[in-house]
């Protein structure tokens, strides 16, 4: 009987502990949601490197780095909060910076927003929107160009003619979908936002976005382009709501299913890019002003998952769901005997000083 007694308690103590194990408790390790700073106000919270486990010892070195290679604004958030923001160079919090093509996003993330209203439809032609003779090429070839051609690089027009972008100034060298070629032409996808909403660009860009999600900034004319302006914090503000899958807290600004479109391979030639999004981890690229294929990642140092958005001289959003890090660099070339419209040395550079920092 005794036997019987012993042999009972160790079973219950033995099921009691597989059932313990497979309960959550209040101890248990829950996933931290994604913190997100208030709207019109400066208040963004912090955290420390070292309350993260990073290399604080190598801080320094990434900052003296980055001073060094002309850097004027640059900030880290890990999951929504501010790890590190440093401005040099002359730079404040409040002062303006251009984009670049790194404000080639805010054009995607735009669209993404008017196609969930049903105002357009990136695989509609483009001469659905704008009207045939838009561009100067033959009308059964202009009617080839769909909406996602332009966010993908992918129309088939001719980049080497500069950024005017009139009619006379588009023409064709290849079937919509077969050539790659880096081009302003993308910005047509701001003339069809702007018929299909009977408001202007700036003020559908301003209440769909810019205002739903804190930023500042403007659009200003620069010779044949319009380049967006903010300070820093509204980089950021944009690379985090991409971060959190197109929502800020509960809203969804961006339809996830568009974003995770534009934030992967988006036709089969260059395969390191997405709707004007830049992709990492991919096993061969092209750049701008070529059509030579180039083997391995973008950007080897930096995670395979990253994407970002790049612009000339320097200005940098790189978005690392793995890591979860927003990391936004402003500033003037880093290596002026090697400027570049977007992807450049300093890329690498920067990544193996990050990695110092935060593995």
């Amino acid at each position: 009987m005794k036997t019987s007694y012993l042999l009972y308690a160790v079973l219950l103590i033995f099921l009691t502990s597989c059932s313990s194990s497979d309960t959550p408790t209040d101890t248990d390790p829950t996933p931290e949601a994604t913190y997100f700073p208030p709207l019109n106000s400066e208040t963004w919270e912090t955290v420390s490197p070292s309350d993260l486990g990073w290399n604080q010892s190598q801080l320094q070195p990434l900052l003296d780095y980055l001073a060094l290679k002309n850097t004027k604004g640059f900030i880290i958030l890990h999951n929504g909060k501010i790890v590190v923001e440093s401005y040099m160079n002359g730079h404040s919090s409040t002062s303006p910076w251009y984009w670049a093509s790194a404000g080639k996003t805010l054009t995607t993330a735009v669209s993404g927003i008017a196609q969930d209203e049903g105002l357009i439809n990136i695989n509609s032609k483009v001469s659905d929107y704008l009207g045939t003779g838009w561009t100067s090429a033959p009308l059964t070839k202009e009617n080839l160009i769909t909406c996602k051609n332009l966010l993908s690089m992918n129309s088939g027009l001719d980049d080497t003619l500069g950024d005017d972008v009139s009619p006379a100034n588009l023409q064709y060298v290849a079937d919509a979908g077969t050539r790659w070629a880096y081009h302003n032409v993308y910005v047509k996808m701001q003339d069809v936002v702007a018929q299909t909403s009977n408001q202007t660009w700036s003020t559908y860009f301003n209440t769909k976005l810019r205002d739903r999600i804190g930023m500042s900034g403007s659009w200003i004319p620069v010779g044949d382009l319009s380049v967006y302006w903010s300070n820093t914090r509204s980089m950021a503000r944009f690379g985090l709501m991409i971060y959190a899958k197109g929502k800020w807290e509960n809203t969804q600004i961006v339809p996830e299913a568009f974003l995770n479109e534009a934030t992967n391979t988006s036709q089969s030639i260059n395969l390191a890019y997405g709707y004007l999004w830049w992709l990492n981890g991919k096993s061969t690229f092209h750049l701008p002003q070529t059509q030579f294929e180039f083997s391995g990642s973008l950007i080897p140092n930096a995670p395979n998952d990253m994407y970002a958005a790049l612009g000339k001289n320097d200005q940098k959003i790189y978005v690392v769901p793995s890591k979860k890090l927003v990391v936004i660099r402003m500033g003037e070339v880093a290596n002026p005997e090697n400027p570049t419209f977007g992807l450049s040395g300093f890329d690498d550079e920067l990544w193996q000083k990050i990695n110092a920092l935060t593995n």
